[in-house]
Order: C-alpha cells, then sequence, then structure tokens
C-alpha cells in the first residue's frame, strides 16, 4: 500500500514562495503519474498540477499556471511542487496523490496559509 507524506507547507506574505515536497513509499513510485490537490474547509478538492511518469509532461490548473512548478525525483521517490508568488488564495491544506486516478488513501496534507 502506497504511503503519501506531504510537507514544507508554513505560513507566508503575498508574494512569497514555498517548496512542498511529497515522498512516497510503499510502491514504485517512478510508474506513476503523480498530482498536487489542494481543499479549504467546505470545499472539494480540487486539481493543482500533475506530472506524467514516463515523459514528464506537466498540467497545470489555470489558477496557478505561471506561478507553480510540479517536478519529480523518482531516485528519492519524491514529488516536489515549487509555489512562486504566492496569493491568499492559495491558502489551503496541500496533497499530493497518484493523478488522474489516486490512490484509496491520502496523505495528512501541509498547510499552506498566505496573508495579504
Amino acid at each position: 500500500q502506497v504511503q503519501l507524506v506531504e510537507s514544507g507547507g508554513g505560513a507566508v506574505q503575498a508574494g512569497g514562495s514555498l517548496r512542498l515536497s511529497c515522498a512516497a513509499s510503499g510502491g514504485t513510485f517512478k510508474i506513476f503519474s503523480m498530482g498536487w490537490f489542494r481543499q479549504t474547509p467546505g470545499k472539494e478538492r480540487e486539481f493543482v498540477a500533475s506530472i506524467r511518469s514516463s515523459s514528464g509532461t506537466t498540467y497545470y490548473a489555470g489558477s496557478v499556471k505561471g506561478r507553480f512548478t510540479i517536478s519529480r525525483d523518482n531516485d528519492k521517490n519524491t514529488v516536489y511542487l515549487q509555489m512562486n508568488s504566492l496569493k491568499p488564495e492559495d491558502t489551503a491544506t496541500y496533497y499530493c496523490n497518484r493523478h488522474p486516478t489516486p490512490f484509496p488513501s491520502w496523505g495528512q496534507g501541509t498547510q499552506v496559509t498566505v496573508s495579504s
């Protein structure tokens, strides 16, 4: 069973940057396309970015395109999300999971809070 552990969140001011990490264990990481998702209280979890397993092709939600960059290190079984030019509306709990079909079990997420 794949386990996912997100880290790197924190509190920053608008315009700041954060780099999130997601460490995976218990599966063959390099064959999975992975994604980052975020959720705020009372709302559904939404897609943020994804990266293909083989080609490394990346996809982004329109709201983060040009500001966020997803990457992966298959040797470290880790996927990253570099977030620049953060906005208050980026405040959320961020999760990683397989994309487009997530594993049944999600990690605990990492909280990102952006103040204006």
